[in-house]
């Protein structure tokens, strides 16, 4: 399905360099004993974290849901250390500037893929070369009640969720309402 939604898209069938990212999702009630939570350091949000890795498109190609209070580097390297032998084809990973030094040397040294690190802008906003590409995968995910707040208690069920929602935005692409 994957293959036919980038050819409906007029793109090969080959996924071009993957991005990982993340968003923090926000908690819909207090943590219960089936759902581990945590809570980010800097900016105090609970919830968990979705790591997502995209091709051009946005289709997600990795997923992991995590806890808040995991590391982006730590994060990124778990979700391409599950991923790499799936992906012979991919080159190159470009990540935002969460992702720091040790993730850059995971990248290059165990996955041998180029890794390019989007800088923030020192004046203003700017709009980063290819990080659009994820941030607009998590706007589509904000379309769905089920993932705009935090209602699951297992991580495996979000991670279900965000691929239900994928699933549907492909077919989507493929077969549009006439």
């Amino acid at each position: 399905m994957r293959r036919s939604a980038r050819r409906c898209a007029s793109r090969p069938g080959t996924p071009p360099p993957r991005r990982p990212c993340e968003s923090t999702v926000r908690r819909s009630r207090s943590p219960t004993a089936a759902a581990r939570r945590g809570t980010t350091g800097g900016k105090k949000v609970n919830g968990r974290k979705p790591f997502i890795g995209v091709d051009s498109l946005g289709l997600v190609w990795a997923l992991s849901v995590l806890t808040a209070d995991i590391q982006d580097r730590d994060g990124g390297r778990w979700l391409l250390s599950a991923v790499r032998h799936r992906l012979p084809r991919v080159r190159e990973v470009i990540a935002d500037s969460g992702f720091s030094k040790r993730f850059q040397q995971f990248v290059r040294n165990v996955c041998r893929w180029a890794v390019t690190i989007t800088a923030n802008a020192k004046d203003g906003f700017k709009v980063h070369t290819r990080r659009w590409v994820v941030e607009r995968t998590f706007a589509w995910f904000v379309r769905y009640r089920r993932l705009m707040v935090d209602y699951e208690y297992h991580t495996e069920t979000t991670e279900a969720m965000i691929q239900a929602a994928m699933i549907h935005r492909m077919l989507r692409k493929l077969h549009p309402n006439p």
